[in-house]
């Protein structure tokens, strides 16, 4: 034991001294019996109703029962710290706590092999003990969260939420057990200290309670914010189309869903003719209103079954599941030639735009040996499309065919 801040070395050993002689006095209904292996069973676990160290009488009732129960542990807590020297703090009582109450068998079953084999149970070695238990649980944990950064901020807010009403459940407990200590009137100054002992680590509970209330909350946010950033990843910003990345996923997953349903499926890269010669005459600005007005005429014709998204600079990228390469070449068409017939004003300087037009070629996915093959194709006949003269939409042949 550490001397007492206000006294000499001699005071704090005569202090620890006094503290034993009454927590002897306390416990001298634990007779040597107490430090046999029946003793050290009960903390394993296999503690007997009807032991002497402790048991409820014949014909006791049910919450009788439960206080003798609670007050069978503190002794062997009390006991435990005292058999072996060590200083009553909050670990320590946390410790003697697992063991006594069995919900630490494995510590318990250490603690009995180090007294079978002569040794003892210092502080040196029951921190060490207690550090390995724990450092054994942490590689796996910390591969997990390196791996999978997603599914590790799930777990650890589903993880943090059940450890904080493990926690509190825990306190609860803890509190009711120090409510009930302080009601015994035949406690000594043990009982005191030791309900002064569990009260300060039920506040200690709480504010780790508190912690953990916290940290889940963080953890939510931060999924939270990892779900909008992946979101803002596969969204073009300027149209608020998906990007080129989300419009792969939607690919692959549509590829499997029509091949099992044997629905066609269709692909068109379309390129807005001479955008080059917009943005020289009137501007980027002018420009970027030109591709959110294709983007908006594009999602018009789509739906659950028709993607649409923005490949990058003035291409988009569609697919139509459900749809023949004729179906979706007369959409596309339908779509195209409206647009040939309006006469677009910049707004900003009453210029007009002129025609705006756009060209595209289109595949059918199943005429190629994958989707990236497919897209190949696609982007060929809208290459043809351009230089056979823009303002038109091109079929992809079938490999081996000729144009």
């Amino acid at each position: 034991m550490r001397a007492s801040r206000g006294g000499s070395g001699e005071q704090g050993k005569a202090g620890a001294n006094a503290k034993r002689a009454g927590l002897g006095a306390y416990l001298t209904d634990i007779d040597a019996s107490s430090r046999s292996p029946r003793k050290w069973l009960g903390w394993l676990g296999s503690r007997h109703s009807g032991d002497e160290t402790g048991g409820p009488r014949p014909g006791a009732n049910t919450e009788d029962r439960h206080l003798s129960a609670r007050h069978h542990v503190l002794n062997e807590i009390a006991a435990f710290l005292l058999d072996h020297g060590l200083e009553i703090s909050p670990d320590n009582l946390a410790v003697a706590h697992g063991i006594a109450s069995g919900s630490n068998p494995g510590l318990a079953r250490k603690v009995m092999q180090r007294r079978a084999d002569g040794g003892t149970v210092t502080q040196a070695w029951l921190h060490e003990v207690t550090a390995a238990a724990k450092s054994d649980e942490a590689p796996g944990e910390i591969k997990q969260l390196m791996g999978r950064p997603e599914q590790t901020l799930d777990t650890f807010s589903k993880n943090t939420t059940a450890a904080r009403h493990a926690t509190s459940n825990y306190g609860h407990e803890l509190e009711q057990q120090v409510a009930d200590l302080a009601s015994v009137q035949q406690t000594g100054q043990i009982i005191s200290t030791l309900a002064d002992l569990a009260k300060a680590m039920l506040d200690k509970t709480r504010s780790l309670e508190a912690e953990m209330r916290t940290s889940e909350s963080e953890a939510k946010g931060l999924c939270r914010s990892l779900e909008k950033a992946q979101r803002d990843a596969e969204v073009d910003h300027l149209t608020g189309l998906p990007n080129r990345r989300a419009f792969e996923a939607v690919l692959e997953r549509e590829h499997k869903a029509a091949r099992a349903a044997l629905d066609p499926l269709v692909l068109a890269f379309c390129d807005i003719d001479h955008f080059k010669r917009i943005n020289d005459t009137h501007g980027h600005e002018a420009g970027d209103r030109v591709l959110r007005l294709i983007a908006d005429l594009l999602s018009g014709i789509s739906d659950d079954k028709c993607h649409v998204s923005r490949h990058g600079g003035e291409e988009f990228v569609m697919l139509f599941r459900g749809c023949t390469l004729s179906e979706a070449k007369e959409r596309l068409d339908r779509l195209r030639e409206g647009l040939a017939e309006r006469r677009l004003v910049n707004r900003h300087n009453d210029e007009p735009f002129g025609q705006i037009t756009f060209s595209a070629g289109v595949a059918d996915v199943f005429d190629h040996p994958d989707p990236r093959a497919a897209l190949k194709a696609a982007d060929e006949a809208l290459y043809a499309a351009k230089t056979g003269g823009r303002n038109q939409i091109r079929v992809a042949p079938k490999p081996g065919t000729v144009r």
